[in-house]
């Protein structure tokens, strides 16, 4: 029974990494930021082996690591992301916050869409992963024009059932996609360690891994959303 409330109490302290990421917004130490939505991150990425590991479901049957889990990822993949492109001013005036909120509304559609994992453990739609699309907006320097651009496309695909892989979990291409994320974590580290914007050899790895997880989406898509195959 420890052991399965110490996963909980894991899982929980993203809770703990937003709200001192979010200080960092607020103080404008948007590297320290990053780097508490990325360790939040990496704990969403693990705690679920954990939760499995140590059979929380048997052990803690009346508390739900599920809905702990969306909870904590509300608040760090959207919540924060967003108050951070605000606070930067990536989005500014009027039509800033009408883009924030857009944010916020969408990814509680996707968030509460019991439809929105595939059974090869793929998104369908676009995952509300704005913490990653924040930070390449921080890594790109991006004018606010272009960062509205990406924020509308985010939400419009958000409602479009296209196919986006789980980088730990999808089987197709599963060797390939883990290594890429390994690749990504050392560029988004190297760029938190040297400031943002990102240097051209982290940024071009960035655009790499953005461009092959782009590639998997459409190739599902181009092959009616094809099942997982074998690694």
């Amino acid at each position: 029974m420890w052991a399965a409330a110490l996963v909980h109490i894991f899982t929980a302290f993203g809770a703990v990494c937003a709200l001192l990421a979010t200080r960092a917004v607020y103080s404008g130490a948007w590297e320290v930021a990053f780097a508490w939505l990325g360790l939040a991150m990496a704990i969403d990425g693990i705690d679920g082996t954990l939760a499995r590991r140590a059979r929380v479901q048997d052990w803690l049957p009346r508390f739900s690591g599920d809905r702990l889990d969306l909870i904590v990822d509300y608040v760090t993949y959207v919540f924060v992301p967003t108050l951070a492109l605000l606070q930067a001013g990536f989005l500014r005036g009027a039509g800033g916050l009408a883009m924030a909120g857009l944010i916020l509304l969408s990814s509680l559609f996707h968030f509460c869409d019991t439809e929105s994992k595939a059974p090869d453990h793929s998104f369908v739609g676009f995952p509300a992963i704005w913490n990653l699309v924040a930070f390449y907006v921080f890594a790109f320097a991006l004018p606010p024009a272009a960062t509205g651009a990406v924020v509308l496309a985010g939400v419009a695909l958000t409602f479009v059932p296209l196919k986006w892989v789980h980088p730990l979990r999808t089987l197709r291409l599963r060797r390939v996609t883990i290594a890429a994320a390994s690749v990504w974590a050392l560029a988004a580290a190297c760029v938190l360690l040297s400031g943002f914007p990102a240097g051209p050899w982290a940024g071009a790895a960035l655009l790499l891994v953005a461009v092959y997880g782009f590639g998997l989406t459409a190739y599902a898509a181009t092959n009616g959303g094809a099942a997982a195959s074998s690694p």
